[in-house]
């Protein structure tokens, strides 16, 4: 299994169909996953039942986390030659981060990948051309936005073969 953690944001119907407006053109996962925050990244070699008790423990007393997304950024991708378009949360920022590090303090710490930045975030796009994206943060930061949501859940999914299956749900507070 090839597991991970995801929080699906709820969002206003205009941002969630602005973002999947931009995923569709720039975005091969687009049809694979729905616009999410990654909190933890790919586990394998952990029993699934496990990975699911830890998640639930380490999340067990964290709160909703309101967020804003107002600028896009560029980041090099850690694993591939692409290079990606981030919405990136002015507020909220700091619960995700620590909510990053919480999920990985206890029998996760092992896969935590501390040589990777972890950014919170909701891709829009990734091109190993860094012009194309350096053209969709441009136009995204044009103007002013903010794109206010709540994380009220963790997704457990699996993802093998461009295939999503969600394992759990758990409630955040």
């Amino acid at each position: 299994m090839n597991l991970h953690v995801v929080a699906y944001p709820e969002l206003s119907a205009a941002d969630y169909s602005k973002i999947q407006a931009e995923r569709k053109v720039h975005n091969s996962l687009y049809s694979v996953i729905e616009p999410h925050f990654t909190i933890v990244f790919s586990v394998q070699g952990m029993e699934a039942g496990n990975f699911i008790a830890e998640i639930a423990k380490q999340s067990g007393a964290v709160p909703r986390i309101e967020f804003c997304l107002r600028c896009a950024v560029i980041v090099k991708d850690s694993f591939s030659n692409n290079y990606d378009a981030f919405l990136v949360p002015d507020e909220g920022y700091s619960r995700i981060v620590k909510l990053h590090d919480k999920l990985y303090s206890g029998s996760l710490s092992p896969h935590h990948r501390l040589d990777v930045c972890y950014i919170p975030h909701i891709s829009i796009g990734y091109s190993p051309d860094m012009q194309i994206i350096k053209e969709i943060a441009d136009q995204w930061n044009a103007n002013d936005f903010a794109i206010c949501g709540t994380i009220p859940a963790l997704d457990i999914i699996n993802y093998e073969n461009r295939v999503v299956t969600t394992l759990e749900r758990v409630g955040l507070g």
